[in-house]
């Protein structure tokens, strides 16, 4: 039996190249009730990263630093036909970009690694090894033909497609046949006795007895890369998990998990399932949709922490539910045991009033905002370029004066860059006749203005302004204060509508406003 078993194993284990012995330290390291807190998020790297995994990743990292320990990044890439090119690196850049990088990772290294699967072949086939002489395991030489009629067969049926376990009760003498003849098997574990009951930490206790629904499931692939079900118990096991919080569709699957910890010795972490996170009118999030993709938000200027704090704003897992919480605050509140059973429903209309919010909170802390004036400038000069006509409009002082002028009035600080803003950056192209049809007091407007701005160092206010420009009107007879606003904003902005004409005046500077009204009067 062990010739035959060392012929099996080696008709599937993957090249060398593919794999690497497994060191000391990773050998060692199991998952015993005083280890330290050690949680994995574990993407496939078959599209980029979504909301649906970013929140999952995120409650893995509160739970990680609410414990004082280690959340690691480990890429699930064993189907390689599915492989999407530079989706591996989208996942943990967008990780970096929310503020929550793994402690270990591909590209940070670490302890336990190497950390994609692809890269630990040789461990899956080191277990397979085992399973096979405990007999917890069998080669399997069926056809993807076969499987594929017997699929066909139970669906004709209207019954759920299962293998029928043929290859279970195969003799010796068959196997060794089956191997002569050429075809590498693949590898099934064997599905018997009762399945264990487990608490789950959302879920309560649970029993799934796949035994009775399920055929026996393919644990090792022909070509030597493993299943899902071998990958992740195998992995979490060397790589010390301690607690797994996934999503709820794995719910089901773990009880087939732990027969396989249990056929292999191991004693299996703390599981939490996760309730899905769904769309507001219930339905599930696609990647055909274009907006679930955590890139999305990081090209349209929203803050990390906005996106973090909705969706967790929509689900459970705190105390109460508030608007505006940081990424510190989040691991405060955080509590594992009130996450509750229902799905969580993500408006993502509310968005941009959560980033308002963050934006807000940014803007108060000086240092920050002294990093969004930077970054204003840089959105600045990529959106107007050339077409600024004084470059002044780049000094930090008048940046960060705009910032806190529109403060609260903003959602991102790319909305200061849009159309109905641009009159911060570039002059309007506004002439005396145009104002002319707003009042045909432009002339008596405009000079009664430009004594409200006489002398070089005249300080501007919006309470001192909004008095003086209500005083100009009442001076005007047959002339509505809203006539005398509306001129002004066209004459500044070139806009009917926009900010109240004191704030623009303020943003602007004295000497700016005389400029743009005495250009207006020459015109």
């Amino acid at each position: 039996m062990a010739v035959l078993l060392k012929r099996l194993l080696q008709s599937v284990r993957p090249p060398a190249a593919l794999g690497r012995p497994m060191g000391r330290r990773e050998a060692s390291l199991g998952t015993d009730p005083g280890a330290a807190v050690r949680v994995r998020f574990a993407p496939s790297p078959t599209g980029f990263l979504h909301l649906g995994g970013l929140r999952t990743a995120l409650y893995n990292y509160i739970f990680a630093k609410k414990h004082q320990g280690s959340f690691l990044l480990r890429l699930e890439d064993t189907d390689q036909t599915r492989l999407v090119p530079g989706a591996a690196e989208n996942i943990e850049d967008m990780l970096e970009w929310a503020g929550i990088p793994p402690d270990e990772s591909p590209r940070r290294g670490g302890p336990a690694g190497p950390y994609q699967q692809s890269q630990r072949l040789e461990l899956y086939a080191q277990a397979t090894e085992a399973l096979l002489e405990s007999g917890a395991a069998y080669p399997c030489f069926c056809s993807p033909q076969r499987l594929e009629l017997l699929k066909k067969e139970a669906l004709r049926n209207h019954q759920t497609p299962r293998y029928d376990n043929r290859c279970r009760n195969l003799s010796q003498g068959q196997v060794a046949q089956k191997l002569a003849q050429g075809p590498k098997p693949a590898i099934r574990f064997r599905l018997e006795g009762e399945a264990p009951a487990f608490q789950d930490l959302v879920y309560g206790w649970n029993r799934h007895e796949v035994a009775h629904v399920e055929g026996d499931p393919v644990i090792l692939k022909s070509d030597g890369f493993p299943t899902y079900h071998l990958a992740c118990v195998v992995d979490d096991h060397h790589m010390g998990i301690s607690h797994v919080l996934r999503g709820s569709e794995w719910l089901v699957s773990t009880s087939k998990h732990l027969l396989l910890y249990q056929a292999l010795g191991w004693q299996p972490p703390r599981f939490a399932h996760l309730p899905l996170l769904l769309n507001r009118d219930g339905s599930k999030l696609s990647k055909r949709q274009g907006d679930i993709f955590v890139e999305h938000f990081a090209a349209a200027d929203f803050l990390p922490d906005a996106l973090l704090d909705i969706i967790t704003n929509c689900g459970s897992g705190f105390a109460e539910n508030q608007m505006g919480r940081t990424l510190p605050e989040l691991i405060t509140q955080f509590d594992l045991t009130r996450i509750t059973c229902h799905s969580a429903l993500l408006d993502l209309e509310k968005l941009p009033e959560f980033n308002r919010l963050h934006l807000c909170r940014l803007v108060s802390n000086e240092t920050q905002r002294h990093q969004l004036v930077g970054k204003l400038q840089a959105l600045v000069e990529e959106t107007f370029g050339s077409q600024l006509q004084d470059r002044e409009v780049l000094e930090p002082a008048y940046v960060e004066r705009i910032i806190l002028l529109r403060q609260g009035h903003i959602c991102r600080l790319q909305d200061l860059v849009s159309p109905a803003h641009s009159y911060l950056w570039t002059r309007p192209a506004v002439g005396l006749a145009q104002l002319g049809t707003i009042s045909e007091k432009v002339d008596v407007i405009a000079k009664r203005v430009l004594g409200l701005l006489e002398g070089p160092g005249t300080s501007l206010t919006q309470d001192m302004l909004n008095s003086e420009l209500r005083k100009v009107s009442e001076g005007l007879e047959g002339t509505k204060h809203s006539t005398v606003m509306r001129l002004l904003r066209v004459a500044l902005s070139g806009q009917l509508q926009g900010p109240p004409v004191a704030e623009m005046m303020v943003s602007l500077g004295a000497k700016e406003v005389r400029e743009r009204i005495q250009k207006v009067l020459s015109s």
